[in-house]
């Protein structure tokens, strides 16, 4: 992902008022981000609860969603993040949601996915278990890309139907 500034952060987001806007907080550790390493960039808001944030590269543009996670739990033991693919405790996966941008999103259409409830699926693919014996590199690549392209795909369907264009 090519390095963001915080104004290109704030002006990506695409389903959010400009109230939302003047909520949104970065990360902590923002100024710190790895760009070379980082496929997109996803964090929960430290001030608001139940409230994340991702953006994704769409068509070379950098393009972001608010998320909003489901209140409760699952009584499920385990679950999967759709975007990483990654078994998880139930506890640790969420169903977030996003309005979808434009017209769509104003009359209260919206995507959702279940998602690691830390939204640090760039960093679970790579903190994954140590390679097996029959199992090479390419396969952690394909995860890794795997991971990005859903989430792209995510962030798309957000923008569907919206006529929204970067």
């Amino acid at each position: 992902m090519r390095p963001l500034t915080e104004e290109d952060v704030r002006s990506s987001f695409v389903n959010a008022s400009p109230d939302e806007l003047r909520l949104v907080a970065l990360p902590a550790d923002f100024v710190l981000a790895d760009w070379d390493h980082l496929d997109f960039l996803a964090w929960r808001d430290p001030r608001t609860r139940g409230r994340g944030y991702v953006v994704a590269e769409i068509d070379g543009e950098p393009t972001g969603v608010v998320l909003r996670a489901a209140d409760g739990s699952s009584h499920a033991r385990s679950a999967m993040c759709n975007l990483c693919h990654t078994m998880q405790p139930a506890d640790q996966v969420s169903l977030f949601t996003a309005r979808k941008a434009g017209a769509a999103g104003d009359h209260g259409d919206s995507v959702g996915t279940y998602i690691c409830t830390d939204l640090s699926c760039h960093e679970t693919v790579r903190l994954a278990a140590p390679l097996a014996p029959n199992e090479v590199r390419a396969s952690v690549d394909r995860k890794i890309d795997g991971t990005r392209r859903r989430t792209e795909d995510f962030v798309g369907r957000v923008l569907e139907k919206a006529g929204v264009r970067r």
